[in-house]
């Protein structure tokens, strides 16, 4: 996904169904959260914030630290405001956080990102304008995807379409953008961050529930994410086949009322230097 995408109907297609997204990650972002337990923060930016729930559980969790979510959807966006009405140390802003300069004394102390750094057409340009606007010594925490391979969530059911799409640039925009730790060292270290660590961390997906999880599963997968995408470009047979084993891939991997499969990520931390 480009900008463009983030900006039309896939971000849409997300903010509607950012309950099954924050269910999705719902154990990737305790662990996030962990990492800023017992810390006093001053000011938290919190990078590609989607509809908003990282920078929501910061800000319940930490009442007097001003939290400040910014993201290139308008869609995404107007959600994450809808969810905060109620705090008040917590602001959304729609902007391309590669480029973006507050335009006020925000200077944050703690920089997070749940799964939404990979994206950058320049990610050295932007993670400079990250450290550039951060105060000295800030703290970067994010998360993104490990190898394919080891992200079965995705994988798996983009093999189930009749020709799966692959990215003949492992490093262009996307999922699996920062899936190399050399790579990412590399991005940080030139984009002005200091003591760089990564983490392995091993999750389940959780994509279906409810009293139906496999169809669940199904509306999730057809919904958002690249198979969602990749569907408008079949005809009637190839969906509907797609949907068959879709169902039966979601079944074969339904536990105690819950569809999910395997997904892999890093925990990334930094200083700014």
């Amino acid at each position: 996904m480009d900008k463009t995408d983030w900006q039309g109907s896939q971000g849409a297609s997300w903010a509607d169904n950012w309950r099954r997204t924050d269910r999705s990650f719902g154990i990737l972002t305790e662990r996030l959260l962990t990492q800023l337990r017992g810390r006093e923060l001053r000011q938290v930016l919190d990078v590609g914030c989607g509809a908003g729930e990282l920078s929501l559980a910061i800000a319940r969790n930490h009442p007097a630290t001003q939290v400040r979510g910014v993201d290139i959807s308008p869609q995404l966006v107007d959600a994450a405001r809808v969810r905060g009405e109620r705090l008040n140390n917590v602001t959304f802003t729609c902007d391309d956080a590669s480029t973006w300069k507050p335009d006020d004394a925000f200077a944050p102390d703690q920089l997070i990102s749940r799964h939404g750094v990979m994206f950058f057409d320049d990610p050295v340009a932007a993670f400079a304008n990250l450290a550039a606007l951060a105060a000295p010594g800030a703290k970067l925490l994010f998360s993104c995807f490990r190898a394919p391979s080891l992200n079965p969530f995705m994988t798996e059911v983009a093999r189930l379409l009749p020709q799966p799409s692959q990215s003949l640039d492992p490093r262009a925009p996307g999922p699996f953008a920062f899936a190399d730790p050399a790579y990412v060292e590399q991005i940080l270290s030139a984009g002005g961050w200091t003591d760089i660590a990564l983490t392995p961390i091993d999750f389940p997906m959780i994509v279906g529930a409810g009293e139906d999880p496999v169809a669940d599963a199904r509306d999730y997968f057809c919904t958002i994410g690249p198979a969602a995408r990749a569907l408008g470009q079949l005809d009637e047979s190839e969906r509907q086949t797609f949907v068959t084993k879709l169902d039966a891939l979601s079944q074969r991997n339904c536990r105690e009322g819950i569809v999910s499969l395997p997904a892999a990520a890093w925990l990334v931390m930094a200083q700014r230097k």
